[in-house]
C-alpha cells in the first residue's frame, strides 16, 4: 500500500484505533475520510481536526452504506482505500436473556457491516488504482474470549471472510489486507485504562510499520496478537483458551 496519495475512508473512526489510524495516515500525506453514525460527534471531530473529511455511516444498517457510498463516490471519485474497522464488543452471559440483543447487534455490525460495506465499495475501489481493502478482525479470531463469545466468533467470520475476499480478488488491482490487533487501550470493552491492553500509539506505531512494508502485507499481527494467532498452529491453542477463559463473566 502507498505510504501517501491515498482517498481512504475508514469506518468507526470517532475513536480509538480508527480515529487513531485517521489522524496517522491524513499527517502522512492522504486524504483521509472519517465515519460514523453520530452525526454530532463527527462534527466536533472535524471541528478539533479540520484536515479530516467526514461521511455519516450506520454499518449495522444497510441502506446507509448504500447511500454512503453513493456519496463516496460523488464526492471522492478517487477513493482508493476502505478500512472496515467499525465495532461494537458486548460481554454476554448467554442465561441472560438480553444478552441475545447485545450478541445480534455485534453480528449486524462486525459482521454484517463489513460484508455490506464491501459490497458497497467494491465497485468504485476496482475502478481505481492501487486500491486496497482492509478488515480489522482481531487476535481473538483465533482463539475466543468466553466473555464476549459473540464478538470472538463475528472476527472468526470477518477472518474467514477476508481470506476469501482476497483470493476472489486476486486478479484485480484490489488487495485485501487483514488487521488483527490484540486489546488496545481503548473504550472497546473498557480497555481504556487496561495494563495489560496495548497502548494505543504503541499499536499504531507498529501496525502502520507492517503495513507500509514494500509488498502490501496479507495480515497485519503487531507482536502482542503474535501469541493468539499462532496458538493452533504451535499446539498452544488449549492454554490460550484457559487464559481467556480465567476472566470473570
Amino acid at each position: 500500500m502507498k505510504t501517501s496519495g491515498n482517498t481512504i475512508l475508514i469506518t468507526g473512526s470517532t475513536s480509538g484505533i480508527g480515529l487513531g489510524l485517521a489522524l496517522r495516515l491524513q499527517q502522512a500525506g492522504n486524504k483521509v475520510i472519517i465515519s460514523g453514525r453520530k452525526k454530532a460527534l463527527l462534527e466536533q471531530i472535524r471541528a478539533d481536526h479540520p484536515e479530516l473529511d467526514a461521511i455519516e455511516i450506520d454499518v449495522a444498517d444497510a441502506d446507509s452504506i448504500v447511500r454512503a457510498s453513493r456519496e463516496a463516490a460523488e464526492r471522492y471519485p478517487d477513493l482508493n482505500v476502505v478500512i472496515n474497522n467499525a465495532g461494537v464488543m458486548p460481554s454476554e452471559r448467554v442465561l441472560e436473556a438480553d444478552s441475545l440483543k447485545r450478541a445480534e447487534e455485534a453480528i449486524a455490525i462486525n459482521l454484517l457491516g463489513t460484508i455490506r460495506m464491501t459490497y458497497a465499495f467494491l465497485p468504485q475501489l476496482a475502478g481505481n488504482n492501487d486500491s486496497v481493502i482492509i478488515n480489522v478482525s482481531s487476535a481473538l479470531a483465533f482463539v475466543p474470549f468466553p466473555a464476549a463469545m459473540t464478538y470472538s466468533a463475528t472476527k472468526a467470520a470477518v477472518h474467514s471472510f477476508t481470506e476469501s475476499l482476497r483470493v476472489q480478488l486476486a486478479q484485480t488491482n484490489v488487495r485485501v489486507v487483514e488487521l488483527a490487533p490484540p486489546g488496545v487501550r481503548t473504550k472497546l470493552y473498557g480497555q481504556g485504562n487496561d495494563e495489560h491492553a496495548m497502548p494505543l500509539d504503541e499499536f499504531l506505531d507498529e501496525a502502520l510499520a507492517l503495513l507500509h512494508v514494500q509488498e502490501t502485507p496479507k495480515e497485519i499481527v503487531v507482536e502482542r496478537a503474535q501469541f493468539l494467532r499462532r496458538a493452533e498452529a504451535n499446539g498452544s491453542y488449549d492454554q490460550a483458551l484457559e487464559m481467556l477463559s480465567a476472566v470473570e463473566f
